[in-house]
């Protein structure tokens, strides 16, 4: 398999990692509203009626916790994947996140309590904090270079895949109710679709990127061959690429391994970007969201059945939302979509917040319904906004700024961001919308307006530049050329180049390799002529 086959399968089955993300925070909303499950894990005999009016007894901190633990061990294992996606590579990083994420699902399965099933989640949370910082990495360094965010979008859309296929799994076992079966149908399927991915990785390839920066130079040169040119390794676009990255990496291991404390010194605009946008992603109030969907339906008016079937049915939206990205982030740019997003989900918020409100006013039953599909459809809004703008964008964003010697201590300081805030906001979300019930929409929608302040002044434009040209954008101060050659083994070899890291530089480094190739190719063939 050469091409684009190659690039799309290779694309897909790295974005199943993210699929599985996407799997566990839809299964875990699902399971809350049902019977068995509340009585084995929560120690609760509770009726359908009751969970329907939200009187079920469990307490709101004990379910937050069985939530947003699944956070912390993610947000732990984010930092830690850093070294393996460096040490082991993008591939096997992907195979042992996979092989994790397939015992925390066995461990599900059999849970008889609720210490084993937040066990169980806990170490499903280091399967998907290692799955959530590789993939990205993984997508942006096999992508064409003007198409990142095309390919971080399927990564996205597969994510957003995965909730929704468990949302309809969760519907489709509330109709084996009251047989266990109906909460551990699901986890059978996750443990099935962790199995798929493990196998699958032994097809996946290393990226090029990875294994230029090994020594592995043909091996990269093949990989970037197969992946972009149908094989050809004499293609020219191939063998340009392939020199500039040797240069960029060159370059880099000129200054070395970036330590954690580079990362933030050197690289201090592209740290606060790669962080700020993570913690915008979740105050946003996405997991708030989703976390608790059929729940905060069940709380609008909604029965249960009605709760299930519309959390699935909103989630399609949710991925509809991740198309227009597909084809747009990368003409348009980045800030466009992210400015867009986060004063439109201001809108939705407040309409669900101030509904909530009104509902409240009302007994359960049929009075509450005009408000409940109001709610419902503003839900809608917000889902296929925040599918287009703050889901995808934050992952594309926190892969893409960094260079090769810190992306991956960079990726993973962007995605622990995502997994310590992805904690506050599932744990904090149970007590506060028990307490000020449609006022946390209010809240949610607070953050929204600052997150789009703050890219409106801070947040440069990444987009139609390569991963090696990206040093321009954020201005980093880059060694001189005449500081660079003071190193052993180190030089310039194109002839007419420049190590300052601004758009000439970059330019002049493309066009001398260009140039040179292309020559190289010339006389080639005019010697085989």
């Amino acid at each position: 398999m050469v091409g684009r086959p190659l690039l799309i399968a290779s694309s897909a089955l790295a974005s199943l990692g993210d699929a599985m993300f996407g799997y566990s925070q839809g299964v875990i909303a699902a399971l809350q509203v049902q019977p068995p499950f509340i009585r084995r894990f929560f120690g609760k005999d509770v009726t359908m009626e009751q969970i329907t009016t939200g009187d079920t007894g469990v307490d709101p901190y004990v379910q937050a916790i069985a939530v947003a633990c699944l956070n912390i061990t993610a947000f732990i294992a984010a930092l830690c994947a850093a070294y393996i996606c460096d040490v082991l590579g993008r591939r096997t990083s992907v195979r042992i996140g996979g092989l994790v994420y397939l015992v925390a699902a066995i461990i599900q399965i059999l849970s008889p309590n609720l210490v084993s099933l937040i066990v169980g989640r806990c170490i499903q949370g280091v399967g998907v904090g290692i799955l959530s910082m590789t993939v990205p990495i993984l997508q942006c360094e096999i992508a064409p270079g003007h198409s990142r965010g095309l390919f971080i979008s399927i990564e996205y859309l597969c994510l957003n895949l995965g909730y929704a296929f468990s949302a309809w799994v969760g519907f489709g076992f509330f109709f084996t109710l009251p047989s266990e079966i109906s909460w551990k149908g699901p986890y059978i399927i996750q443990a099935a679709l962790a199995f798929i991915l493990v196998l699958w990785s032994f097809v996946l390839p290393e990226t090029p990127r990875f294994l230029i920066k090994n020594g592995f130079l043909d091996e990269g040169l093949r990989v970037l061959a197969d992946l972009h040119a149908d094989g050809d390794i004499d293609n020219t676009h191939v063998r340009v690429t392939h020199a500039e990255i040797r240069a960029a990496i060159k370059l880099e291991e000129s200054l070395g391994e970036a330590s954690w404390g580079q990362v933030f010194m050197q690289y201090k605009r592209r740290t606060v970007v790669g962080i700020t946008c993570q913690v915008f992603a979740q105050f946003n109030g996405i997991n708030a969201i989703l976390y608790f969907l059929p729940s905060n339906l069940l709380r609008a008016g909604f029965s249960i059945e009605q709760s299930l079937l519309y959390a699935a049915g909103v989630s399609l939206v949710y991925c509809a939302g991740t198309v227009p990205t597909m084809f747009g982030i990368d003409r348009l740019g980045r800030r466009p979509f992210l400015l867009i997003g986060s004063f439109t989900l201001v809108v939705a918020l407040c309409i669900v917040g101030g509904l909530q409100f009104h509902v409240e006013s009302f007994p359960q039953g049929v009075a509450r319904m005009p408000g409940a599909d109001g709610i419902f459809t503003a839900v809608c809004l917000y889902l296929f906004v925040y599918g287009a703008t703050w889901g995808p964008g934050p992952w594309l964003l926190g892969a893409e700024i960094y260079p090769m010697r810190a992306r991956a201590k960079g990726m993973a300081l962007s995605t622990t961001a995502n997994w310590i805030s992805n904690f506050i906001i599932a744990f904090i979300t149970p007590p506060l919308f028990a307490s000020i019930v449609g006022g946390y929409y209010f809240l949610l929608a607070g953050f929204c307006a600052i997150s789009g302040i703050f890219v409106y002044f801070f947040y440069p434009e990444t987009a139609h530049k390569t991963l090696e040209e990206l040093g321009s954008v954020f201005n980093d101060q880059a060694p001189r050329e005449e500081e660079v050659e003071k190193f052993p083994g180190v030089s310039l070899a194109v002839p007419g180049a420049t190590m300052r890291d601004d758009s000439t530089s970059d330019r002049t480094l493309r066009g001398s390799i260009s140039s040179s190739i292309v020559k190289d190719s010339a006389s080639s063939k005019a010697l085989q002529g």
